[in-house]
């Protein structure tokens, strides 16, 4: 207890310049002291940003830290910066979840079957939709400690994933219907380039037919060059730090456990989730942009 509290708990029996004159304490700094400390109860009620603050944050599930939490309030009309919103979160015991370090690793390509160049090599930045996608194939737990295979395509530019597909095995299909998704959803023009790693998934006879029968160019990294896939590895970076963290046991239950969780997140990524490299907007909100602004013959 502080000389201060002890004088507010002691000034209805004794008079408050005694106290202050036995404790060596300035009356004038005691009157200061218990001024502030009434203040907090004229204003008991959290300021309108601090409760915006909180239902961004439990609606983003603990995945926005302070820089999209920013820009969610902002548009809500909140001027707010990254420190007050800092302190706010640690008084609230508010922690974002933070993805792990991240190692690629090298794919197993030692199939025997023949890859493609690395086509990236010799093409700039992607600069429109369906220009570039980029795809690769993951592996989820699952409670009976068995894998589910998660494949998806992710468009280079806009950062959606345009399409994906989860099974207990991994074999060409896998990958064949994830495409198919992706293509029946964005219906790309001729010329569309689709890279990947060195999997043999992306080396069989029918993903390249498949691909040549859309006019898509087929590309692939380079041996033990991890960092060649880099865009698609992130994203898994993403989902599982995201997704499974957020579980107190971070497995799935079953395979459809699995599905449902990916296709929710996936929506979720798509249609709500903030991306640094979009100032911050999601990718539909984006890609909607790009819709408006570019010939309907490029975006096709």
């Amino acid at each position: 207890m502080s000389r201060y509290q002890f004088i507010d708990q002691q000034r209805g029996s004794y008079p408050v310049r005694l106290l202050c004159r036995v404790l060596t304490v300035v009356p004038g700094r005691y009157y200061a002291w218990r001024k502030q400390a009434t203040l907090p109860l004229a204003s008991a009620a959290p300021v309108a940003w601090e409760v915006a603050l909180e239902k961004a944050f439990t609606r983003h599930k603990k995945r926005y830290g302070t820089r999209r939490l920013r820009v969610e309030l902002r548009e809500e009309g909140h001027q707010v910066g990254r420190q007050r919103l800092r302190t706010a979160m640690r008084a609230r015991g508010l922690r974002a979840l933070q993805p792990r370090a991240f190692t690629p690793r090298t794919t197993d390509s030692t199939h025997g079957l023949r890859c493609a160049p690395n086509r990236l090599l010799d093409q700039p930045a992607a600069t429109r939709a369906n220009q570039i996608w980029v795809s690769d194939i993951t592996y989820l737990p699952l409670a009976s400690g068995a894998w589910a295979y998660l494949c998806a395509f992710q468009d280079s530019f806009t950062r959606q994933v345009v399409g994906w597909q989860v099974r207990e095995t991994m074999p060409e299909e896998l990958v064949l219907s994830a495409l198919r998704r992706a293509l029946l959803a964005r219906t790309p023009a001729p010329g569309l380039l689709v890279h990947a790693d060195r999997g043999g998934q992306y080396c069989g006879n029918a993903y390249r037919a498949l691909l040549a029968e859309h006019g898509c160019l087929r590309s692939q990294s380079r041996r033990a060059e991890c960092l060649d896939n880099a865009q698609a590895e992130s994203l898994w970076s993403r989902l599982k730090t995201e997704e499974l963290e957020a579980r107190e046991w971070p497995v799935f239950r079953n395979l459809a456990d699995a599905q449902q969780s990916v296709a929710t997140y996936f929506d979720y990524y798509n249609h709500d989730r903030r991306h640094s490299a979009l100032a911050y907007q999601s990718p539909q909100t984006f890609y909607l942009q790009q819709l408006k602004n570019t010939p309907l013959d490029c975006l096709a």
